[in-house]
């Protein structure tokens, strides 16, 4: 069997920058094994997988190592893919996860796109010594999100300058860990550590903008702001807080466009 597979940088307008991720439109859904499989060849953050419903589409996403709830990332890409090679003329796409619900993504001005997800449901916490020793600088606040935990710091040289270490990490419980501050040019930044994902660092991550995104439009006291991810690759985010929803905005562009053999 021939599947028609595309590599988009997602959360960049440029290629190289931001978060790679594949994307497998099917006809009908392969076995979860063969999926995973793909995934681990891909040897990418994520690849998404999408199977058209009538007028919703279904998507899954999986890392090398296993399927995950939601990725903001691959699901741009998959938007981008679906306005660009699959003939999607109407101005939304409307997704549906059995593990995240309903997913909307919409074109808007400068070639954004905009997803709309639900927001995290955060809670602050007490200081985890495990936590603080994997990331190795003790944060401001911890908060516990649904899958993952962020932790607070005061400047964005703090978050540059973190050097975890990833055999501790992968012992946390957790899918992962964020660390975010108040960013120099833009309203916040962040960097996002999972490796029991099989990806240390994430090179840009939508879904950890749903944790962080309510946490600072409190501290800011804004439903809009403009967030930029740190890893090497970096990454550029417009997000809103909508209460029981989050608004994520970015742009993509192609890198590959090919064929795998299964």
């Amino acid at each position: 069997m021939k599947l028609k597979i595309y590599q988009i940088d997602a959360f960049t307008d440029y290629v190289f920058g931001g978060n790679p991720a594949a994307v497998c439109i099917l006809d009908e859904w392969l076995d979860a094994k063969m999926m995973q499989a793909i995934a681990q060849e891909n040897n990418l953050a994520e690849t998404a997988f999408i199977v058209q419903r009538n007028a919703t589409y279904e998507l899954r996403w999986f890392t090398p190592e296993t399927e995950v709830n939601l990725c903001g990332h691959a699901t741009l890409a998959s938007a981008y893919v679906l306005y660009n090679y699959h003939g999607h003329l109407e101005n939304t796409i409307r997704f549906y996860s059995h593990r995240s619900g309903e997913l909307l993504v919409q074109k808007a001005n400068d070639n954004y796109m905009v997803m709309d997800f639900p927001s995290d449901k955060i809670v602050a916490i007490q200081g985890n010594t495990e936590i603080n020793k994997s990331i190795g600088l003790t944060p401001e606040r911890t908060i516990k999100g649904k899958t993952d935990y962020l932790l607070i710091y005061n400047s964005q040289q703090e978050i540059e300058e973190i050097e975890p270490d990833f055999t501790l990490l992968n012992k946390l419980d957790c899918r992962g860990v964020i660390v975010s501050a108040p960013g120099d040019k833009v309203d916040f930044v962040s960097r996002f550590f999972a490796p029991q994902c099989g990806v240390p660092e994430d090179p840009v991550t939508g879904s950890a903008h749903t944790t962080m995104t309510p946490y600072w439009s409190k501290v800011f006291g804004k439903t809009e702001m403009t967030a930029k991810q740190l890893s090497k690759r970096g990454g550029d985010l417009v997000c809103e807080y909508l209460g029981e929803r989050v608004k994520i905005a970015g742009k993509a562009v192609p890198y590959l466009v090919g064929e795998i053999n299964i």
